[in-house]
Formats: C-alpha cells, structure tokens, sequence
C-alpha cells in the first residue's frame, strides 16, 4: 500500500519540485494550497486558506497522511499582518489538527531569515533574541518553529524544523535575485543593484528536495532544527558578476537599491547536523547550478 504525503503550499517552487520526487518514490500525492494552479497529473488537489481554521479543518476531514510538509507561505514585507498569519498562525492550524492523527512525519520548512541578526555563522544551537528579528516574516517563522517543539515536547509530535538558506534554480519567481539578474543579463540589460557586500549561502533546488525526502522516514530527527545549506558564504556581488560573466551581458549597477533595515550582512551556517541526523550533504557545485538555471531561463526568453 502506497504511503500518503500531503504537500501544503504544493503548488509553488518548491513544491512542484517535491510533488515530481514523490511521484517518483511511488507515494500517494495530495497537494493543498490556496493558489489554483493545478498540481500535476495523478496528484490529488485541496484548495484551502491554511490560515482559516475552521475551512481547513472542514477540508481535511476524514482523509489521512503519513507524511506533512508544510511548504506554504506568504512573503510581502509591506504586508506584515498577512505574512504573519498565512505562516504563523496556518502552521498553528495544520499541527493542530494532525497532532490527534497518526502521522509519522510533520516536516516544517523554516528559513535562514529565522536568525535575523544575530552573528554569522547561524548555526542550528544559537539562541535568538526577539531583538534581532526584525522582519515579520522571520518573526512568523520563528514563532512557528517555537510552537512545534512545544508540541514536540508536551505531545511526542513527530515534527522536524529543516531551516532552508537561499534555495535558488529553474523556475523560480523572476523576482528572486538569482533569475532576475540572469534575466536582465539575458536582455543584455544594466540593472539596478544592493552594494552586493552581503553574504549569503546559495543551495540549489535539487538538494534542497533531497533534503526533505531523506527527513521523511526519519526518526532521529524528531523536535529538532536542522540547517540546511551549502555551507559557502557567498557575495551576492560574486554572484551578479559570476551571472554576468557566464552569459556575457548585462551589467550591474551596484550601490543603487538600500539595503532593508531588517536585512543581516551575513547570513550562512555549516550543514554539519544535516550530515548527522539525515546523512545529508549538498551535491551541486555553485557553478553547475547556475549553469543548470541559466540554461532553464535562456529557452524561455
């Protein structure tokens, strides 16, 4: 019998990432989301605001899952109130009603952002203070994660944080550093930049999902934090200019764009407790990613 995984926020990067490698582990596919782009074929579809409680219960009634991953989110620094219930207050929701469910595995995808401020390298035993958090969406992040190792600790539930740093690759949003300046390049655009002083640490799409898939039949890993990263602090300025240098147009005009106030210069960590718990390291080189995406955008301009 086919185990049963249900992927909430299915339908965006990650997400269809992740429903392709399930399929092809042969595991029964259900996708909720609020977003009513169609999952692909032979994968069941839940249209629902996880941030409404009673909605989402009244969906998920009856229908059981071995496996959450909880991918779902909404990032808008302008709109902070939304931010924080569509990541707070629908992660609340969702463990809500599966900590009364045989589950085997609540998978919580949280973010590097999580660290706000504090000092570089983040690592998953640092202690975070209110005071460096300073977006809404970190705050919402690290509010959900607070909640589930409660529930971890009082209930036994079977919950794992896999903390992601910057996922980048085909497909995403061209909105993302990464695509944005491969498209600008492409256009043979000059375009508007940070300084680029900023570190940060880049992971590409396939490791990423190989990370949650390892986690999945994990034990070990339960009511734990684990950073999942390639463990290289990068300049986004090397990034741009690595881009630029690959397609051979383009180019950057740093120092235009401010840096947000509640933006850390740096922001990287080590994937030394992946290794442990999950047996996990990233297998993508840098330069074979952004090959890898700037082939993917070059069909599609």
């Amino acid at each position: 019998m086919k185990k049963k995984i249900l992927i909430v926020g299915g339908t965006g990067f990650l997400g269809e990432y992740l429903q392709k490698k399930c399929l092809l582990k042969n595991l029964e596919v259900t996708v909720l989301s609020s977003s009513k782009k169609k999952p692909k074929k032979k994968i069941k579809q839940i249209f629902c605001d996880i941030s409404k409680k009673k909605a989402l219960l009244k969906k998920l009634n009856n229908k059981t899952f071995d496996f959450v991953v909880n991918l779902a989110g909404y990032i808008d620094h302008s709109k902070k109130i939304k931010t924080l219930k569509t990541h707070y207050n629908g992660c609340k929701n969702l463990a809500d009603h599966f900590k009364h469910k045989r589950l085997e595995k609540f998978i919580q995808i949280g973010s590097s952002v999580e660290y706000g401020k504090s000092k570089a390298p983040q690592t998953e035993n640092k202690k975070i203070s209110q005071n460096y958090l300073n977006s809404y969406y970190g705050k919402a992040k690290f509010k959900s994660t607070e909640y589930l190792l409660r529930l971890h600790k009082q209930k036994s539930f079977p919950c794992t944080i896999l903390r992601f740093f910057l996922v980048y690759g085909p497909g995403q949003s061209e909105n993302r550093l990464i695509p944005f300046v491969i498209k600008n390049s492409l256009m043979n655009k000059n375009f508007n930049s940070s300084s680029g002083n900023q570190f940060r640490d880049f992971l590409y799409i396939d490791d990423a999902i190989n990370s949650i898939m390892k986690c999945l039949k994990n034990k070990k890993s339960n009511g734990h934090i684990i950073n999942i990263c390639s463990g290289l602090p990068i300049k986004i300025k090397f990034i741009i200019n690595q881009i630029c240098k690959k397609i051979k147009r383009g180019q950057p005009i740093f120092g235009k764009i401010s840096l947000r106030p509640d933006e850390p210069l740096k922001l990287y960590s080590n994937y030394q407790k992946a290794k442990k718990f999950l047996g996990w390291k990233p297998k993508t080189k840098l330069s074979e990613g952004l090959n890898k995406t700037i082939k993917f955008y070059e069909k599609r301009i």
